[in-house]
C-alpha cells in the first residue's frame, strides 16, 4: 500500500502532509488505533479481555501486512474483514477480541471523521 492518498488531483493540489493523511497506512493504522481504543474499553467494563492481548495488539499496531490484508479481501470480499483477518494472524492471541461487538461502520466512519479532522486541522 502507501504512505500516499493517491489520486490524479494530488500531484498538482494536494500537499505531502495531505496525501499521508489520507493515505492507506494511516487509515488502515487508525482503524487498528480504534479496535485497540475498542478493546481497553471493552476490558475496563468487564469484559474477559486480557492485557497481554491488548499490549500483542498495540506491538502489531503500525505493521499491516497488506499482502495478507488482500489476500483475504479476495477471499471474503469485504475489506474490514479481511483486515481483521490480517491482524488476528499477527496477533494469535487477540484475534478473538479484535472488533469485538463492533460493525464495520465502527472503523470505517470513525476513521473517516478522524482524517477529516486531521485535513481541517492541517488547512
Amino acid at each position: 500500500m502507501s504512505v500516499k492518498y493517491e489520486n490524479p488531483l494530488c500531484k498538482r493540489y494536494a500537499s505531502s502532509e495531505m496525501q499521508f493523511i489520507f493515505s492507506d497506512d494511516n487509515k488502515f493504522s487508525t482503524w487498528r488505533r480504534l479496535w485497540i481504543a475498542l478493546a481497553e474499553s471493552q476490558k475496563e467494563l468487564g469484559l474477559d479481555i486480557t492485557q497481554n492481548q491488548i499490549d500483542e495488539m498495540i506491538c502489531n499496531a503500525k505493521n499491516i501486512n497488506y499482502e495478507a490484508a488482500n489476500k483475504y479481501e479476495a477471499e471474503v470480499r469485504h475489506d474490514v474483514m479481511a483486515h481483521i483477518l490480517a491482524y488476528g494472524e499477527q496477533c494469535p492471541a487477540a484475534k478473538p477480541i479484535i472488533h469485538l461487538g463492533a460493525t464495520s461502520c465502527y472503523v470505517g466512519d470513525n476513521t473517516d471523521i478522524i482524517l477529516m479532522r486531521s485535513a481541517m486541522l492541517l488547512i
